[in-house]
C-alpha cells in the first residue's frame, strides 16, 4: 500500500515579507512569556512563524536562517492545540512548499508539558513549535565541528521565531529542559533527529525575563 497517498497536507497562507513593525522594536520588546491567554491564534500567524523559522527566501533555496554548507539539518514541527482552521495534532513544516504534513491527529501539548518537567507554559500555549536536528547531516561534511554549527543554526532559527512573534503581537518562550526520548516519541521525530527546542507561542497573559 502506498502510504504517501494518505499523507494529509495543509497549505499555509503566503508569508508577509513587508510589515509595519521594526526590527529594533521587536528586539526591544522580546521577552520570554510565562503564561498565555486561553485563546487561539490564526493559521496566518502560525504560517508566518514557521516561515520566519526557516522559510525559503530566494530561487537558490536559501532560507531565513543561515546554515553551514546550506545543509539545513533542522526539522520543524508544530504541536497544535488551538489554531483557527487547523485540527489539533502534530504537523511537520516543509519550507520548500511552505506547507505542513500532518504526522499525528492528537493534541500533544499536555504530553509535552509532562515531558518538560511540568512547565505549564507548554500546556497553555495554542501551539508549541519543536526544533529537531539531525547532526549527521552536518558532521558528515564538517566532522566534530559540525555539532557546533547545528547548534548555532538552531539558535538562529529560534531567535527568528521569537522576533516574528513580537512583530505579530504574540508571545513566545524558549524551553530546553525536557526528556529528549519522551519528546521524540511524542512528536514522532524522524529517525536520526534529536529535539533541541520547545517554543510555545500565543497571545501573552504575562511576561517575564
Amino acid at each position: 500500500m502506498n502510504k504517501q497517498a494518505h499523507v494529509k497536507t495543509n497549505k499555509l497562507p503566503k508569508p508577509q515579507v513587508q510589515g509595519n513593525f521594526s526590527l529594533e522594536t521587536a528586539l526591544l520588546e522580546r521577552r520570554s512569556v510565562s503564561s498565555f491567554q486561553k485563546t487561539s491564534i490564526s493559521l496566518d500567524e502560525l504560517g508566518q512563524l514557521l516561515w520566519a523559522a526557516q522559510g525559503v527566501t530566494n530561487p537558490e533555496n536559501f532560507r531565513t536562517a543561515p546554515s553551514a554548507g546550506a545543509l539545513y539539518p533542522i526539522n520543524i514541527y508544530a504541536a497544535v492545540g488551538n489554531v483557527n482552521g487547523l485540527e489539533p495534532g502534530v504537523y511537520k513544516y516543509r519550507p520548500h512548499t511552505h506547507d505542513m504534513v500532518e504526522t499525528g491527529n492528537v493534541d500533544k501539548r499536555d504530553a509535552l508539558c509532562r515531558a518538560a518537567l511540568i512547565q505549564t507554559t507548554i500546556r497553555q500555549a495554542p501551539v508549541v513549535i519543536v526544533l529537531a536536528a539531525n547532526f549527521e547531516k552536518t558532521t558528515v561534511k564538517y566532522g566534530r565541528r559540525g555539532f557546533r554549527y547545528v547548534l548555532l543554526e538552531a539558535g538562529h532559527t529560534a531567535q527568528n521565531i521569537c522576533l516574528q512573534a513580537v512583530a505579530l503581537h504574540l508571545g513566545s518562550a524558549v524551553i530546553g529542559a525536557f526528556s529528549d526520548a519522551k519528546v521524540s516519541r511524542i512528536i514522532g521525530l524522524d529517525r536520526g533527529y534529536t529535539p533541541l527546542y520547545l517554543l510555545p507561542q500565543g497571545k501573552t497573559a504575562t511576561a517575564s525575563k
